[in-house]
């Protein structure tokens, strides 16, 4: 019997047998080894998404795993292959996929929210959703790949540039991982971040961190930056206050890259962006060059994935983890170990 992570309702989570779904025409069968806890799927347990997803749901999109089996029409594909998904299904006959951005179709399946997840031990997926990874690569820190296709997608919509200096506001795991790849990039870096933790971690990692309740950030940029103020400030801290630091650190002509959702309309500056004729960018998801970048990224180390792991648990203490992940405290990312092994250790 195989086992799955399923949403319920509002802050109710189950552990449940898996309903097998043999791999179709262009489908291939997946053994999940490790899946991230992200903010979506805190969104979904919160019960903030719940006219979108179907209960019960299988969460769960950040994942590595190997193919188990393919279905007719596979080719390039074998079991054993070491692999993680590009989890969106577009319907390529919308306005924005005919215009080459199938990533944000107006009628995207992004799988694990809109239909069942991988937070499971067997999982069925479209065989052009799969991303090959290395073999040297760990499955554990493979994890990050997803989340460190977001950094990717975001860093490039900012169009940030060798040299310039970035102000990453929010310092979770999506922020850490933008500061890294925008540090990859060239780019002169600091994070703002309200926990000690998370601040720490940054430093540990080689980055500056500013704690916005001891110092003015905004000060503090005009002295980093000779009074110029940033090229590029990414909001991923989903907060007001966040987007009220992230106009204000941007020099002229500087670019806001908005990353992180934000559940309420909030009230933004105008007035700057119209004295210093700032740019507003949006950043959703990633294409497959996203991944595949950053697939190579923490392969080779340039993201040390290991550090950003927090925790690791079985598939059946998942339910404690989201409950985990709630109380805050000095947790990252959450991994959940869907393999059978995991499972009998926990027994």
């Amino acid at each position: 019997m195989t086992l799955a992570v399923r949403y319920v309702s509002a802050r109710s989570l189950d552990t449940a047998p898996a309903i097998g779904v043999p791999p179709g025409p262009g489908e291939v069968e997946l053994a999940p080894a490790f899946v991230g806890i992200c903010g979506t799927d805190l969104h979904i347990f919160h019960g903030d998404m719940d006219a979108r997803v179907r209960t019960p749901a299988v969460l769960g999109h950040e994942m590595s795993g190997r193919v188990v089996r393919v279905g007719p029409g596979v080719e390039g594909w074998q079991p054993g292959d070491a692999v993680t998904v590009m989890p969106l299904r577009w319907d390529d006959t919308c306005p924005a996929c005919r215009a080459g951005h199938q990533h944000i179709c107006q009628h995207l399946d992004f799988i694990g929210i809109d239909s069942p997840g991988a937070m499971q031990q067997r999982w069925t997926v479209p065989a052009s959703t799969l991303i090959r990874l290395p073999e040297s690569l760990a499955l554990d820190r493979a994890a990050l790949v997803e989340p460190t296709a977001v950094a990717v997608h975001d860093v490039g919509r900012a169009g940030l540039r060798e040299g310039e200096k970035a102000v990453v506001v929010g310092g979770g795991p999506v922020g850490i991982l933008i500061a890294l790849v925008a540090r990859a990039a060239g780019a002169e870096i600091r994070v703002v971040e309200v926990s000690a933790h998370r601040r720490l971690l940054a430093e540990e990692l080689g980055l500056t961190a500013w704690d916005p309740a001891a110092e003015d950030v905004s000060e503090a940029v005009r002295q980093w930056t000779g009074d110029a103020g940033a090229d590029v400030a990414f909001e991923v801290s989903g907060a007001a206050a966040g987007v009220d630091t992230a106009v204000d650190v941007l020099g002229v002509r500087g670019r806001l890259c908005l990353v992180a959702i934000h559940p309420r309309p909030r009230e933004v500056n105008l007035h700057r962006f119209f004295w210093r004729e700032l740019t507003l960018v949006g950043a959703r998801l990633y294409d497959r060059s996203d991944f595949e970048r950053a697939a190579a990224l923490v392969a080779d180390g340039t993201i040390p994935a290991e550090r950003l792991i927090s925790k690791v648990v079985p598939l059946t203490q998942a339910p404690a983890a989201f409950e985990a992940l709630e109380g805050g405290g000095d947790v990252m990312k959450i991994l959940v170990d869907c393999t059978d092994d995991a499972q009998g250790a926990d027994a």
